[in-house]
């Protein structure tokens, strides 16, 4: 302990009148207190109080101290009751790093959505398929694919990103839509050059694994570009399902061969390490599963 907090202690402890009451209120025994109050007093050379058995009793000295004692006392009262009030109010600012392709499809109106809710809270936004150090870089939460190795991070299950073969009407009405993945071959894809082995496109289906050679005029690296090629009916595109979610409830967009299975990885929500998370960063982090929550239910009636 700091010479300071014996300080501290020492006023609390002529407050409470006793040792034993004192050390309760500190949470500490009776017998550290007392080391204590005698390691105070060596430190400045005074003795600061007579004990007996039923009181305590001050010296010239501690009545000297006694004055400066309950003014650091009152002070850190004060400091716990601001950093308290901090952590209570949902206010101030949350940084948020999400990958480009989330952000870019929704987060716009999520994030007005929240604004709206708490309006004391400023969100930063920050688009990167980059990683990010969320400690050294000051980010308050991430939303990642793939398990954190970091110890100083907590990870929480978000959303399981899969990938839906779809196309717009407008290519359907050219071309026959595709009952199995074999028929891919013929059809102009568009191929996503992110991945590696992009002109293979993965099917599962009764624990039967199946490679598609897949071909096309048209190769991005950016989901939003291939969404709006596919938009246009230049061809099939396989799109994560929170892209493509409005437009299939609404028919922009078809979804092709549902009975077989895509590649599903799975995305977190992740903070640092650090006990309780301040009240706004709490808020968008529970928001922000509800959000997903709510989306993944609305997938699955577009499924049934």
């Amino acid at each position: 302990m700091s010479e300071l907090e014996d300080l501290v202690a020492f006023a609390l402890l002529v407050e409470a009148g006793s040792f034993t009451a004192a050390a309760e209120r500190l949470g500490c025994s009776k017998g550290q207190l007392s080391k204590r109050i005698s390691g105070l007093e060596r430190s400045l050379g005074s003795q600061l109080l007579h004990r007996t058995t039923r009181r305590l009793h001050l010296t010239a000295a501690g009545a000297a101290l006694l004055p400066e004692a309950q003014a650091l006392q009152a002070q850190a009262q004060r400091v716990r009751q601001a950093v308290r009030s901090l952590q209570d109010e949902v206010a101030g600012t949350v940084r948020l790093t999400v990958p480009v392709s989330l952000g870019e499809t929704f987060f716009d109106a999520l994030l007005l959505d929240f604004a709206s809710r708490y309006p004391q809270v400023r969100v930063e936004l920050d688009l990167a398929n980059a990683y990010r150090d969320l400690l050294a870089d000051g980010f308050d939460l991430a939303i990642r694919s793939g398990v954190e190795q970091d110890e100083r991070l907590v990870a929480r299950p978000l959303f399981a990103l899969q990938e839906i073969t779809c196309a717009a009407p407008a290519y359907l009405a050219r071309h026959p839509a595709p009952q199995t993945p074999a028929e891919l071959s013929r059809h102009q894809c568009l191929l996503n050059t992110h991945y590696s082995g992009f002109e293979q496109w993965l099917y599962h289906r009764q624990h039967r694994l199946e490679r598609v050679p897949v071909s096309g005029q048209l190769a991005s690296n950016h989901y939003s570009l291939l969404k709006k090629a596919a938009l246009s009916g230049a061809g099939i595109a396989r799109l994560p399902s929170y892209m493509v979610q409005d437009e299939l409830a609404d028919g922009r967009l078809q979804w092709l061969l549902r009975d077989y299975q895509t590649r599903s990885t799975p995305v977190f929500l992740v903070h640092p390490w650090q006990g309780a998370l301040p009240r706004r960063t709490q808020a968008l982090a529970d928001y922000l599963l509800g959000w997903f929550e709510r989306s993944r239910r609305a997938l699955d009636g577009l499924s049934a």
